[in-house]
């Protein structure tokens, strides 16, 4: 065998402590659901613009965002946010289990 460093093919680097060479991490993943209760429609729109972004770089197939029932405000939002947003391929209201009126599924789109 030719000594290290002869070889033509690169030489990926070593995670410490193992023999496999180190791959690129994957974005960490933000989670299926974002809770947004409460909050007020400016800052529920900030947080849920900056997890789209996370939840799509992750490679999530969809995402359940929760915002509760109340006056409808957030949810009327937040609907309309995901509708404008490229990221995602379609939305709809959750099934009673899941929340009904007071949650939105969102598929995201493929890369």
């Amino acid at each position: 065998p030719a000594p290290a460093g002869d070889s033509d093919t690169p030489r990926r680097a070593r995670q410490p402590g193992t023999s496999a060479p180190a791959e690129r991490p994957s974005p960490a993943s933000p989670g299926l659901e974002l809770d947004l209760r409460g909050q007020m429609v400016e800052d529920g729109l900030h947080e849920l613009e900056r997890y789209l972004d996370a939840a799509y770089l992750a490679s999530l197939p969809w995402v359940r965002i929760i915002h509760g029932k109340g006056t409808g405000k957030l949810r009327a939002a937040v609907r309309q946010a995901l509708k404008e947003n490229p990221l995602i391929a379609s939305q709809q209201p959750g099934d009673e289990k899941e929340g009904g009126e007071g949650v939105t599924v969102a598929k995201l789109a493929l890369a």
